[in-house]
């Protein structure tokens, strides 16, 4: 049988099965009661017309069933994209589906995601990029969507906040670069401004001053490799040149990292040591052989899956581990 529509309805498939249109819901719906005799009718005549159940129309009615939102920018860079695909597969192995927007990253375009997910019927809401206007967050809640925030921040109440504890790990950088006789320190980052690259910044330079030591910052432009370089040509092109460089990100640390060995022949890390921070695949690569803080991702994804999983937590602040990868970027202390 032939047909100009993609896909039937349950009603054309009740009509061709000779059954009634609640039959063909029950057949389709797990623990239903249905006769043998019934089921395969409706099976023969929904594989004939190329019948699918439409789980976005039955989900609005089960929360579980809703699909889970996800708001990021920037998905290509490395840790985002790794995040995105760990998170997608501990939410789908619930049962649940994601819904992926892709946002600019600024309050405006949050706002807009926001209000997408809203009339998406979303069961809940995983923000990644940019921070979220509380008024919005606790209107979507209100609404009965469920909030999560991955390193937004934790600045008010209501929504899961998952982060890490960016403090204990900028100490911990300060304290390695120190054992490697570096005495004069350096920071990179970008334009951003992300929470999570906000805590950072603020945590190394309260490490390097509370030591007594003076930190040169630059931010030359947004989180990329291409930031990375020009912050090397910046802090490398000086008469007193710092001995050891924080970068915010990885994709910062390998723009650095190639412009300082190849545009200023310096010998990694005897002459200038360098730390990365997320872990990306990249950082383990032999060319680059990055010192740096694991971003747990698979302990975030498995934690949003938890919170979603469980209908009872609320303004929960959950704080990961980011813990060091030694590797040769930096002198053994």
């Amino acid at each position: 049988m032939s047909s100009s529509r993609k896909f039937a309805s349950a009603e054309e498939v009740a009509r061709l099965a000779g059954v009634s249109r609640s039959a063909v819901s029950r057949t389709f719906t797990d623990g239903a009661s249905v006769s043998e005799q019934t089921r395969q009718k409706v099976l023969a005549a929904a594989a004939q017309l190329n019948y699918h159940v439409n789980q976005l129309a039955r989900g609005l009615s089960q929360e579980r069933s809703r699909p889970v939102c996800l708001v990021g920018n920037q998905l290509g860079s490395p840790f985002l994209s790794s995040l995105l695909e760990a998170l997608s597969r501990h939410i789908q192995a619930q049962g649940r589906a994601v819904m992926l927007i892709n946002t600019g990253g600024d309050s405006e375009a949050v706002e807009r995601a926001l209000h997408q997910a809203l009339e998406y019927r979303a069961s809940a809401v995983v923000v990644l990029s940019g921070a979220p206007a509380e008024s919005l967050v606790q209107a979507c809640m209100q609404s009965g969507l469920r909030v999560v925030l991955v390193n937004r921040g934790h600045t008010f109440s209501g929504p899961v906040h998952i982060t890490l504890g960016h403090e204990e790990a900028m100490q911990e950088a300060f304290a390695l670069f120190h054992r490697a006789g570096c005495r004069s320190f350096a920071l990179v980052s970008s334009t951003a401004g992300t929470p999570s690259l906000l805590a950072r910044e603020q945590a190394f330079t309260r490490a390097v001053n509370d030591a007594g030591f003076v930190l040169s910052t630059v931010r030359p432009g947004p989180t990329g490799y291409a930031t990375g370089q020009e912050a090397a040509r910046q802090l490398l092109g000086r008469a007193h040149r710092p001995e050891a460089v924080l970068c915010t990100t990885d994709l910062l640390a390998c723009g650095f990292l190639d412009t300082a060995r190849h545009v200023f022949k310096l010998d990694v890390p005897q002459e200038l040591c360098v730390m990365g921070f997320d872990n990306i695949e990249q950082a383990g690569w032999e060319s680059y052989a990055l010192t740096t803080f694991h971003h747990p991702v698979e302990e975030i994804a498995a934690s949003v899956a938890q919170q979603l999983a469980d209908d009872s937590v609320t303004g929960q602040v959950i704080t990961l581990p980011a813990t060091p990868v030694w590797r040769s970027t930096i002198r053994p202390g």
